[in-house]
């Protein structure tokens, strides 16, 4: 991977390149917690309704899996639009689309209104956003990693990370404000306003990426090269199938506590916890806060340690915790459940930090983006777009929480196991290694 020097780097401010990743993947993560968040707690009643809650809670949480079934599509679409013709235009696109499918669901009509056209219609809109999630966030990652000194790549590419923890505490705090209101009032209207919020960042997001330059590194390449669609799979696909094993673990975990949890502690028993739905959320965004700062922080020490020792030090906690997680939210009180999910948070911040980065330098510059949107969507969308969905099936079949549990140390292993089989790319741990 070429050595970009700090006169190179500050070709584009810091803050610049921060804004210009960070925004879209915020947009992204807040688009996809909202719906998640929705389905969890009132999608089932608005557009599935079906005389079961479980079961209605369930089919809304089916289409979020949707989302994630197409974002491997999204990933080699806008992947080969970036590794062909600039991270910039490919940003751009998915940014877009991904805004205007959010902002076209906060103005669906209920089932009710139009029966089953309404979530046919939502489904739809749910394939485009899956589309755009597929080429966006490895876009973002690679945008700032490119634009970075050698030596700084960590931190850089915590701006594309971040947006997970920033965008789904602004998707919770949305649906905190709107559940102040009467239960009736955010079935009827209340639950499109923070839909409808994702139009203020889709016009920041146009703003910051019209004034980015494209990547020292792109810029570099010549003219005619290889199709790297073809190229990543020929060359690389050993690395593609073991990247989409790390993130398979990783993103389950993540996906559970952020969405699945919501809908168990607020679920009528005996499949849930019948908790009242604000300080579960409350809960989520005091989690989301810390898996935040652990974000950065194992970024930081990447650049410091190598990508691989924080990465593995954070999926080693994560997997043996999530054996406990539920035996403290089964305890049955929000302080329980709020507890289990800031723990949970925190510990993923260790792996999901230095991610994007170690998969940017697990590629050469050609295939790059489309290397990591596929190592990543692949994961994603086997991990985390089925995992609520499944540990919605196991608590209804098992009768009991502690088989998720399980369901995410079986995915953290396959993370482990992953990732023990990959090298190293930090150039802090590479040099002494040569």
């Amino acid at each position: 991977m070429p050595v970009i020097s700090e006169n190179d780097a500050t070709r584009t401010s810091l803050r610049r390149v921060g804004l210009a990743s960070g925004v879209g993947s915020t947009l992204e993560f807040y688009d996809f917690a909202i719906y998640g968040t929705a389905a969890a707690l009132v999608f089932g009643q608005i557009f599935f309704a079906s005389g079961d809650e479980w079961f209605s809670a369930f089919l809304g949480l089916a289409t979020f899996a949707v989302g994630f079934l197409f974002t491997p599509l999204g990933a080699l679409l806008f992947g080969w639009i970036g590794d062909r013709y600039g991270r910039r235009f490919s940003l751009m696109l998915t940014f877009v689309v991904m805004g205007s499918s959010t902002l076209l669901m906060g103005l669906l009509p209920s089932y009710l209104a139009i029966g089953i056209t309404a979530p046919l219609l939502l489904i739809v809109l749910r394939v485009f956003h899956g589309l755009s999630r597929g080429g966006e966030i490895g876009g973002a990652a690679v945008l700032a990693v490119e634009h970075a000194p050698a030596h700084r790549r960590g931190l850089y590419g915590s701006f594309a990370p971040l947006g997970s923890p920033i965008g789904q505490l602004l998707a919770n705090l949305a649906f905190v404000l709107v559940l102040l209101l009467p239960m009736q009032a955010v079935i009827d209207w209340g639950w499109r306003v923070p839909f409808l919020v994702g139009g203020f960042v889709l016009a920041l997001g146009v703003w910051a990426r019209r004034g980015i330059d494209e990547t020292p590194e792109f810029a570099a390449l010549p003219a005619k090269r290889s199709t790297p669609f073809f190229a990543v799979f020929r060359r690389d696909w050993r690395r593609l199938l073991l990247g989409a094993g790390v993130n398979f673990g990783l993103n389950a975990n993540m996906f559970i506590l952020a969405t699945f949890m919501l809908s168990y502690a607020t679920a009528a028993a005996p499949q849930g916890l019948a908790l009242p739905r604000q300080p579960i959320v409350l809960g989520s965004m005091a989690g989301l806060l810390c898996h935040g700062i652990t974000t950065v922080l194992a970024c930081w020490l990447s650049d410091r340690v190598g990508r691989k020792p924080v990465m593995l030090s954070g999926a080693v906690a994560a997997l043996v915790y999530a054996l406990l997680m539920f035996q403290i939210t089964d305890i049955g009180t929000p302080l329980a459940v709020s507890v289990a999910m800031i723990i949970g948070f925190t510990l993923t911040g260790f792996i999901w930090g230095p991610l994007l980065t170690y998969f940017s330098e697990l590629f050469s510059v050609e295939q790059r983006q489309s290397g990591v949107g596929l190592a990543f969507q692949l994961g994603s969308v086997l991990g985390g777009g089925l995992a609520p969905m499944i540990a919605n099936r196991l608590v209804a079949v098992t009768g009991s929480s502690a088989s998720v549990g399980w369901y995410i140390a079986a995915g953290l292993l396959v993370t482990l196991v992953c990732l023990l089989s990959l090298p190293e790319t930090a150039p802090a741990r590479t040099r002494e290694v040569a």
